[in-house]
């Protein structure tokens, strides 16, 4: 009952939404400023029938995926490792403040001259996926009972054992919740990335050429696409973790 009340008022939400949009789009009276519902979903289904869609959504959706696989593993074993050891921390501290300091569009421009079109979204959402993986490993580390560490020097119990048994239960829920928020982050910064240096076959891309021509409809059309991608990988991941959660359940 309370799935079906909550399904509910997440359709009056996206109801509020497109009311608001058509108001907007008949006030302005403008469809290359703000094309209304209708003009950008009729354009996004026709998109959607192209080959040239497809192909660009599901490079896009390669990039995104690869950028989280590579940075995910790294960024949580920078993280462990810094919060282990003081001595890794202190070593790390200035690497996760560049990282985090420097904007994207630096990272995007530095990364085209090194990488090119096709990898620089790849390298650029590993550069900024990494450092939130690693701040969450960090705080796993933290959070850890130094008694149960304690226990496990009585029983002799280190290395690779320890951190099986000891630190990745302890940091998954910290490296959960990361990948939660680095996914939504990843496919924004992703797209920009595709936005900027156009690869030939990208949602970024899309929309660069959308805006070049002026087809605000189409435009709307190529963000749309975007936006369901992410929300349809936040769904396979959440499904992910939700039988994740299951088997350590059973296991336990």
């Amino acid at each position: 009952m309370k799935k079906r009340v909550s399904m509910l008022w997440s359709f009056l939400g996206i109801l509020l939404l497109m009311i608001l949009w058509e108001a907007a789009s008949l006030v302005l009276k403008s469809d290359l400023l703000l094309p209304g519902p209708v003009p950008v979903s009729a354009c996004f289904l026709t998109l959607l029938a192209t080959p040239r869609f497809l192909l660009s959504l599901g490079s896009s959706f390669f990039r995104v995926i690869l950028g989280i696989l590579i940075s995910a593993p790294l960024g949580a074993a920078a993280g462990l490792a810094a919060g282990r050891s003081r001595t890794a921390g202190e070593i790390l501290k200035p690497l996760f403040q560049v990282i985090s300091a420097t904007p994207v569009m630096s990272v995007i421009l530095i990364a085209f001259l090194w990488f090119g079109q096709e990898k620089t979204p790849v390298f650029t959402s590993f550069l900024v996926i990494f450092p939130v993986m690693a701040a969450n490993a960090v705080e796993g580390v933290k959070n850890i009972d130094p008694k149960l560490e304690e226990l496990l020097a009585v029983y002799g119990v280190q290395g690779t054992a320890k951190i099986r048994a000891l630190y990745l239960p302890g940091l998954a829920p910290f490296i959960l919740g990361g990948l939660r928020s680095s996914l939504s982050l990843c496919w924004k910064v992703v797209v920009a990335a595709e936005v900027l240096v156009q690869p030939l076959r990208a949602l970024g891309t899309g929309m660069q050429n959308a805006r070049a021509r002026l087809e605000t409809a189409e435009l709307f059309a190529w963000t749309a696409g975007t936006v369901c991608a992410a929300a349809f990988s936040q769904g396979l991941l959440s499904l992910a973790l939700r039988a994740f959660g299951k088997r350590r359940k059973e296991a336990a």
